[in-house]
């Protein structure tokens, strides 16, 4: 009986000592890439639309996907800001 009390006591000290990831930690990863997003697949808003999903054209300029920190300025067509739809 004392071998499960451990086990139950550790499992629960291991999990209350795990800390989930902040979103401002995971900002810090990514960065929001204008102009390089398929139709319909775009992260959040545009400037005519606030829901994720909403881009009506590829590479839509207002439209922007999270990709890795460092990566937007590597893509084709890829911008830290928003263009005109």
């Amino acid at each position: 009986m004392k071998t499960a009390a451990i086990l139950a006591a550790t499992a629960i000290a291991a999990a209350l000592s795990l800390q989930p990831l902040t979103a401002s930690a995971q900002d810090a990863k990514t960065e929001k890439c204008y102009g390089v997003s398929k139709a319909g697949k775009n992260d959040c808003q545009t400037a005519t639309s606030s829901c994720a999903g909403s881009a009506k054209k590829d590479k839509q300029a207002d439209a922007w996907i999270a990709v890795p920190a460092g990566t937007c300025a590597k893509l084709f067509g890829g911008s830290m800001t928003a263009g005109k739809a």
